[in-house]
């Protein structure tokens, strides 16, 4: 079997939640045990820090991993869903897994003939354990795939939990008020095991405070005692103590790392063994360390092209106010796409109007066709054209700018996927 072979039977084999959306799904825990089991518990291996959330999940969890690599601990990082390439989702001290690997483990998983019918995201999370106990790191950060409680990650009992945020979501799966797609993520709450909340009001606190409550677990809200943070142009800086100005800065980029950092800085706190210079050293270069793409990235100048995989409310609550702000000073222009089977009304409703758009389908199987979106987004006063492909769409965004325009790529993932030239 070739890598090439390996990947294609994970893609297309298994079912994805990449190409078919609910149907890829499996809540429950059985298949993920019994997948541990065959390869020799590789969960029990590592000591761990669990994360989930709405927004804000993959910032925090690269600069964690960043910050305990600078500390000197090896460390494995798990993450979803990847850009450019599969080995994306899997690394080691920033390195990514090696193909001969991902074939060896795909071949292996073949010849057992286990009894047990995986989804992609099934095999691949004890794929990412294996390697992780094989390569003897010494924590694995681990972000949940899906909401929590019945995600395939929550088979680990980790040193810390962390829950970014709750905002509406895959509420197909996880619930259709923001109050159960708490009680999903609070599932990966564990007895005795501390949590980090990063941001939750009202009926959501309570959702946490009961299920800490009910698990013995200390509970840490990090929006209750902020560090110092501001924004300077597009670099969060932070204060490592409380009562000092913001001094530190951070290079993931964008008006969430505001929280991001605020949350990374408690659990760095919880946890309690990580020095300042640590904390320090991984803020300052957790892009670069972790290789994660996608936040707020500046990928070219005369055009600015900036892209951010926002593809949520949540996300876009934060996105909005800086792209409205932008689009006052200079000529914005959008290329944008989104999945079909993804309620994306509010997110048009909180676009800028004055902005041009150039409307693109992401080519996966669940991509919401350019026509389709480019006739939802005029209800909302959105204007622009619809293209081919998503390469279309930002050649010819390139194409109408003049050196100080700003061209913003995002909303799904799977547009920047589709735009080779953007991959850094």
């Amino acid at each position: 079997m070739t890598y090439t072979e390996a990947v294609d039977f994970l893609y297309n084999q298994l079912p994805m939640f990449q190409n078919i959306g609910a149907g890829a799904y499996k809540p429950g825990l059985d298949t993920s045990h019994a997948l541990d089991e065959a390869f020799g518990t590789p969960s029990k291996a590592f000591r761990s820090i669990h994360i989930a959330g709405t927004n804000g999940k993959g910032s925090t969890s690269h600069s964690l991993a960043a910050i305990l690599q600078c500390a000197g601990y090896k460390t494995g990082l798990y993450t979803s869903p990847h850009i450019y390439d599969f080995r994306e989702r899997i690394r080691i001290d920033g390195e990514m897994i090696p193909e001969d690997y991902v074939t060896d483990f795909t071949e292996r998983y073949l010849s057992m003939n286990l009894d047990v019918q995986p989804s992609f995201f099934e095999l691949t999370t004890i794929m990412a354990f294996e390697y992780f106990s094989s390569r003897k790191v010494d924590f694995a950060v681990v972000e949940t795939g899906l909401g929590g409680r019945l995600d395939t990650t929550n088979i680990i009992t980790p040193e810390l939990s962390v829950i970014t945020n709750v905002s509406l979501d895959h509420m197909a799966q996880l619930g259709d008020t923001v109050e159960k797609i708490a009680g999903e993520k609070a599932g990966i709450i564990k007895p005795g095991v501390p949590v980090v909340i990063g941001e939750a009001e009202g009926k959501v606190r309570e959702v946490f405070e009961s299920k800490a409550a009910i698990e013995g677990a200390p509970i840490i809200f990090a929006q209750d005692t902020p560090n110092e943070c501001a924004l300077v142009g597009d670099t969060c800086f932070y204060s490592l103590h409380r009562g000092e100005s913001p001094l530190y800065g951070c290079d993931l980029k964008g008006d969430f790392q505001l929280k991001n950092i605020n949350t990374v800085l408690h659990a760095v706190d919880t946890l309690g063994f990580l020095p300042d210079e640590a904390v320090k050293a991984g803020l300052a270069s957790a892009g670069r360390m972790t290789g994660l793409m996608g936040r707020w990235t500046t990928v070219g100048e005369n055009p600015r092209v900036v892209c951010d995989t926002g593809h949520n409310i949540g996300a876009w609550e934060v996105l909005s106010p800086r792209l409205d702000s932008i689009a006052k000073e200079r000529t914005l222009r959008m290329v944008i796409g989104f999945v079909a089977d993804k309620d994306i009304t509010g997110v048009l409703a909180l676009m800028p109007k004055n902005a041009r758009y150039y409307f693109v389908a992401p080519s996966v199987h669940r991509g919401r066709q350019a026509e389709s979106l480019r006739r939802m987004a005029a209800e909302h006063g959105l204007e622009g054209k619809a293209y081919g492909s998503a390469a279309e769409g930002y050649a010819a965004a390139l194409a109408d700018s003049e050196a100080d325009d700003m061209v913003f790529v995002g909303g799904s993932n799977y547009v920047l996927a589709d735009i080779p030239a953007l991959k850094q």
